[in-house]
């Protein structure tokens, strides 16, 4: 299904394609064990596709990119919503947890 979703067409001939399908079919699989609902999915999903942008558009290192998601989360638990944008959807704990997945 995420290949279809991804709109990979050349799946068994592109190297590319079979690792980004890999590495969000990861990314998937470990939020559906952490039992995280259908936004909380979409949200850990949009920060491995922000991971993954970091990374090709801006060349930023791994631990630069870890940087900018402790940003994006530091406002989650607080009553601010502005801080922490559509991550509020996490606990704390889930949050802690999604960090040391990354």
């Amino acid at each position: 299904m995420l290949e279809e979703f991804l709109n990979f067409k050349h799946l068994k001939t592109s190297l590319k394609e079979a690792i980004l399908l890999d590495y969000y079919t990861a990314g998937f699989c470990w939020a559906k064990e952490m039992n995280f609902s259908l936004i909380q999915l979409s949200g850990f999903m949009d920060l491995l596709n922000f991971l993954l942008e970091n990374l090709s558009d801006k060349h930023m290192t791994l631990g630069d990119n870890l940087k900018e998601i402790g940003k994006a989360m530091s406002g989650i638990g607080e009553t601010d919503l502005e801080r922490s944008g559509d991550l509020n959807c996490f606990s704390i704990e889930q949050a802690k947890a999604v960090i040391d997945y990354l």
